[in-house]
Parts: structure tokens; sequence; C-alpha cells
């Protein structure tokens, strides 16, 4: 699809919403399968095209749909229920065309300008080393965890540190997929599907339009982008990544309806598993654990779209209570999920069980530095009993700021 090819059609929240249910019964009977082979098939990727998942942030100047982030928070609050995994790949594939819409122009015409449904993967985590030089920069270096990169044929965006004007500035870098190759060193316990391997980046130099200060925030870095991109990025990403692990708990509540329904306790009086009151017990603290994760991450992001839509940038403040609460989700939906799988006794240990798959993606997903709550919550509480804020945040504000 060429770039001029931009009169797309539409869908709407709902019908997008409804897509991503659609698919669960199929991504289920494909989980097993994605876990083995460490990655998530080309089919499913396909599907996930075919239903517009990965334009639902993408800007409309190149044939997304440019969507409120809750759509795509929703979407992956549903496919995650069918295959974490998968849904870990539409998190990160779907949520870098919002990255692009913050950048030179320039990017979005080189990535999608002859084809404009082309996916960029990401490796945040400073691993590698990053040098200024005139017009840009040079990279070199591993970077890991980089999910979904073999579906990634436009590169991928990952992050390093660079000393500019006195100060160590973050920035992330797009980088062509001619530019890196691929290691497969992704043998971990849970979320194996995902496919997040290593990238190795030798001698690469980058232009500078195709980098910016991942957490810059204020009227030079966001004056002139479309309002949507007025979101702070890391907010978008982390809601995403909080959306993603809410779907799985969720999971964890179908899989555990589904066990429970048909069975008999037969060494209790109760017969029937749905008349022991700990079973039922446990199911409805763990749905209002996570009802509860669900209703603050669509609020508070739904609180920060009314800002950015209207051509705002978003307070400080809001934006700490948001990036800071959000973080909480990871535990809280381990919890609710460990909460009800301990009550399927020995049926939920076999590896043919796809609980236990489910608990050990929950514990990965939990385990994301998206979901910090032990750090993020001394800086929310700092924040609230109005302690300035570190110099080193997530935020674009300056020193002593509250």
């Amino acid at each position: 699809m060429s770039q001029i090819d931009t009169a797309v059609s539409q869908p709407s929240e709902e019908q997008i919403v409804q897509r991503a249910r659609e698919l669960i019964p199929l991504l289920r009977e494909r989980a097993e399968a994605c876990e083995k082979n460490r990655m998530v098939s080309k089919e499913t990727i396909q599907a996930f095209q075919d239903a517009g998942f990965f334009k639902i942030l993408q800007p409309k100047r190149w044939g997304g749909y440019q969507m409120h982030p809750n759509v795509l928070n929703r979407v992956l609050m549903e496919l995650a229920r069918g295959c974490p995994s998968s849904a870990w790949n539409v998190m990160v594939l779907g949520v870098h065309p919002f990255e692009v819409g913050l950048l030179d122009p320039r990017c979005g015409d080189e990535l999608w300008g002859s084809d404009n449904t082309t996916l960029v993967s990401s490796s945040y985590a400073p691993f590698g080393t990053v040098s200024k030089t005139e017009g840009g920069y040079v990279l070199n270096g591993e970077w890991l965890t980089s999910s979904g990169c073999d579906h990634a044929a436009g590169g991928a965006f990952v992050g390093g540190r660079v000393a500019e004007n006195g100060e160590t500035v973050f920035r992330s870098f797009w980088i062509q997929r001619k530019d890196f190759d691929i290691v497969d060193d992704w043998h971990v316990v849970g979320l194996a599907g995902t496919g997040s391997k290593k990238l190795i980046i030798k001698d690469v130099f980058i232009p500078d339009y195709r980098s910016h200060v991942i957490g810059a925030y204020d009227e030079q870095s966001h004056g002139q982008v479309e309002n949507l991109y007025k979101m702070p990025f890391f907010y978008v990403f982390y809601a995403a990544v909080s959306s993603v692990i809410i779907g799985m708990a969720r999971g964890m509540v179908d899989l555990y309806v589904d066990h429970m329904v048909p069975r008999q306790n037969i060494n209790q009086a109760v017969g029937a598993a749905v008349n022991d009151p700990f079973i039922k017990s446990r199911l409805g603290e763990a749905y209002a654990k996570i009802l509860g994760a669900t209703t603050r991450v669509l609020h508070n992001t739904d609180e920060a779209w009314g800002y950015a839509s209207r051509g705002e940038l978003v307070p400080l403040d809001i934006r700490i209570r948001h990036f800071a609460s959000n973080q909480f989700t990871g535990g809280e939906c381990f919890d609710a999920a460990h909460m009800i799988f301990k009550k399927t006794s020995t049926r939920g240990i076999w590896m043919s069980s796809p609980m236990q798959r489910q608990m050990r993606d929950i514990l990965v997903g939990a385990n994301h530095i998206t979901q910090n709550q032990d750090n993020i919550g001394d800086l929310l509480g700092g924040h609230l009993l109005g302690n300035p804020l570190p110099a080193a945040n997530p935020f674009g504000a300056k020193p002593g700021q509250v």
C-alpha cells in the first residue's frame, strides 16, 4: 500500500475491539505453539494486520486511524485473554507508530512511503553506546529484548544515553532493519512467544532527524505535533503494557471459570466446585482487583486525552499520578491470578494446562520495568507529600519541580 492510498475505511472503536474479542478462541488455540516456537506466527501477525490493530495509533497522514489510545488499550485487554505473547507483540509493534508521529515527517515518509503496513520493534534499555558526531550519532553494541523484531521490516527504536550541552540525555533512535543483526537468545520462563531477541549494532550512523529525547515534554518538543501525539509517549507506552497484563489476568479468570464449572471436589462435602465458598470468594476477589486495574488505566488515559484532544499539554501533576499509579497494575494482576491459580490445586500445574502458561506469562509481564511499583510508589508518595522530583525523571520536568 502506498503513501497516497490513505483513504482507508476506519472502523469504530467498538468494531475494532470486537475484532479483537472474536480472535480470542483462535489465539488460545495457537498459544501453545506460539510458546514452543518462541515467536508469534506470520499468520497471526497477518490476522492482526487485517484487523487494523497496528493502525490504531498510526498517523492518518500515512494511512493510519490515529485513534484514542484507549482503543489500543481495550484491544490489548481482549487479545491477551487468548495469547499473552501475541498480545504483547501487538502492544510493542502497535505503539511505535505513535512515536513516529513525534518525529520529523521524513521518518514517516521513509518508513511508510511505499508500504504503510511496515512494522517497527524496539529495545529502549541503553545497553549499547552512543557517540555524537557531525549530523547525527553513531551506535554500537547489543540491545536486548526486542519483542516482535522478526516481524519488523521497518527496523527498531533503540534507546541510548548521550552527553549533550553539558548534560546526559536519554534518546530514542530509529535504526533501519538493514543496520542490525538479530540474535536468537530468548529462552525464558514466560512470554516466550514474544520473540524478544537481541539486536547487534556495529558502527551505525543515525542522522539527527531520526532521533528525539524520548522523555522531553514541553511546547518545544510537542507544541507542533497533532493532538493525539500531545499525549506523553512514556505514558501511552506504559499504559499499553499495563493493558496487556490486565488482559492476561482476565484470561486467567476465563480459564479458571472453564475449569471450575464442570469440576467435582470428591474429597469435600460441597461436591461441585461451584459450590465451594473458597473457590467462589477467591474468584470474586480476583475479579475485583482486575476490574480496579482496568478502570484505573482507562480512566487515566481518558483524563490525559481530555487535555491532548484540545491541543493542550497534560499538566505535570496529572502526568505523575497517571504514570505512577498505572505501574501497580502488574503486581495487582499477578496477585489476582495467583490467588485463583492456587485454587486449581494440582490440576493447574500440568504442562498440558493452559493455566500454568498464563500464570508464567503474567509473572514475566509483571516483572517488566513499566510495572516497578516499589520505586514508583516512593516517587508518587513523595510527590503527594510535596517532595521535589529527582533530577532524572521520565516526565521531562526540570530539577526541583513538584
